[in-house]
């Protein structure tokens, strides 16, 4: 069974969310393009923006979530996100940005990471058990055998299901409540916002960073 999903969603209605998260430093970027490097990022108090040309899962779940954070002055933030799950996911033309504002004497200050821009899947971007926490997604999206209206803590192959599970820790979840899960999906054109990224490996091949004075359209992903 396949089913297709056009245009944009929110976290609320049916966000799939299929990309890793901003690297925060140069040495981490560069463990991780070196491969299998156990990765779990996130942007404290900022979202960051993601785009793909495409995205190839296997073993995919949905669920929602609220991650516990702070902001960028050191208090505590709660964020609501559908957490989107693989097993495993290859990404074509992956391009990550996030802005850090009002640095003083800079003023804002974007960094940009982008990896995969070749036609070999062997020089994409791979991850294994990839947990993406997001709030927004426009992306044109197809499912096969997809499960809808499952329990989320019902979601893992311990549970007979087709995706890895619910990832835990930080996040406060309900494993009883609303989730999806479908055998693969494939997505193009991707551009979304997302708070955190979890992978078990996460190889970015062909690995571009680099730091941009300013923010918006020609300096962020998007």
């Amino acid at each position: 069974m396949e089913s297709q999903v056009r245009g944009g969603t929110r976290w609320k209605r049916f966000a799939v969310v299929m990309v890793p998260s901003v690297a925060a430093t140069a040495c981490i970027g560069v463990a991780l393009a070196q491969g299998a490097l156990a990765a779990s990022f996130s942007v404290s108090g900022q979202e960051f923006k993601v785009t793909a040309q495409s995205l190839h899962g296997q073993g995919f779940a949905q669920y929602g979530a609220v991650d516990q954070g702070y902001t960028l002055t050191g208090g505590k933030a709660a964020h609501p996100v559908a957490v989107s799950s693989f097993q495993s996911a290859t990404i074509r033309k992956m391009c990550q940005s996030v802005v850090t504002p009002d640095i003083p004497l800079l003023g804002d200050i974007t960094l940009r990471l982008e990896a995969g821009d070749s036609p070999d899947k062997d020089h994409q971007v791979q991850a294994e058990r990839l947990y993406i926490d997001v709030d927004t997604l426009d992306a044109d999206a197809t499912f096969n055998n997809i499960d809808i209206g499952v329990a989320a803590g019902d979601t893992g192959k311990d549970k007979g299901g087709k995706g890895p599970g619910m990832k835990g820790g930080g996040e406060a979840a309900n494993p009883f409540g609303f989730a999806q899960q479908a055998e693969s999906a494939d997505l193009t054109n991707v551009h979304q916002t997302a708070w955190a990224t979890t992978a078990g490996t996460f190889k970015l091949s062909g690995l571009h960073m680099s730091l941009h004075r300013g923010k918006g359209e020609g300096i962020e992903c998007y």
